[in-house]
């Protein structure tokens, strides 16, 4: 059973002895439980098809538990759970035939936000990814990252309490994943969300974690729960620091159990 609601334990996500099972009889998830802080910013790590993807969708509503409760938080007063979420996938999806500004629009047009203040909020949001002067591009013109970056905008545009990503960075090229990394934790400083971030990548998770979630293979429950505690801002010079090494070993030795008897490819 999913269930969405104001949470008074502090908590923007609460899982309880959640389970998936899809209708092939594929056992995802589960049971899981996960608890994640309003404004904390976490990452999902496990082997591919452990269920990381999948419990980003539970939170978003977009799928149901087979068992188990999904509890999410709201804006103050609002009872539409869709209104508190903003999902950026791993593919930015953009509608090729019109420009950045209107692809950002989308969400408010489904919501039926009048246009002067649907504008003002695109506006906001395409200066908060540092797009404002592509407003009127067409996604053809954008480079790999911008297009990400038009992804990140329209998941913001709605003002949501909590922000998932879904490997949103894994097909860039690692000096746009760099600087991605950094603009995201900037933003996430400024606005004070909680996102939730599934990467497969170690050395991603840490730098961008205050808690690094790793998970078993499937069906995915919870390995290990590694808190990264460094002082913030976080900049450049942490990831050459010999705390950024330390964490990454001990969440690589976290991850390491979740592959063994894994069938190489």
């Amino acid at each position: 059973m999913s269930e969405s609601g104001a949470n008074s334990s502090g908590l923007a996500v609460s899982l309880r002895a959640v389970t998936k099972i899809f209708d092939n009889g594929v056992a995802a998830l589960g049971p899981l439980d996960l608890g994640i802080p309003k404004g904390d910013f976490v990452s999902l790590l496990g082997p591919s098809g452990c269920g990381k993807s999948t419990a980003l969708r539970l939170i978003a509503g977009l799928t149901s538990p087979t068992s188990g409760s999904v509890e999410i938080s709201h804006h103050a007063g609002d009872g539409q759970p869709g209104h508190s979420i903003g999902f950026v996938f791993q593919e930015p999806t953009l509608m090729p035939w019109t420009s950045v500004a209107e692809n950002v629009r989308l969400p408010l047009k489904l919501a039926h936000v009048a246009t002067p203040e649907s504008d003002a909020r695109i506006a906001e949001a395409l200066s908060g990814v540092g797009l404002s002067e592509f407003a009127g591009a067409f996604p053809r013109e954008l480079s790999g990252g911008m297009k990400m970056r038009v992804s990140l905008a329209r998941a913001l545009v709605t003002d949501p309490d909590i922000l998932l990503m879904d490997e949103p960075f894994a097909a860039l090229d690692e000096m746009t994943r760099f600087r991605l990394n950094n603009d995201l934790l900037a933003l996430w400083r400024k606005l004070n969300k909680t996102v939730v971030f599934v990467t497969h990548s170690v050395f991603e998770s840490v730098y961008l974690s205050q808690r690094v979630v790793v998970m078993t293979q499937r069906p995915g429950r919870l390995s290990a729960d590694i808190a990264i505690e460094t002082s913030e801002p976080r900049t450049e010079d942490f990831r050459t620091c010999p705390a950024y090494g330390e964490y990454c070993r001990k969440v690589s030795a976290a991850l390491a159990p979740s592959y063994e008897g894994l069938t190489a490819l």
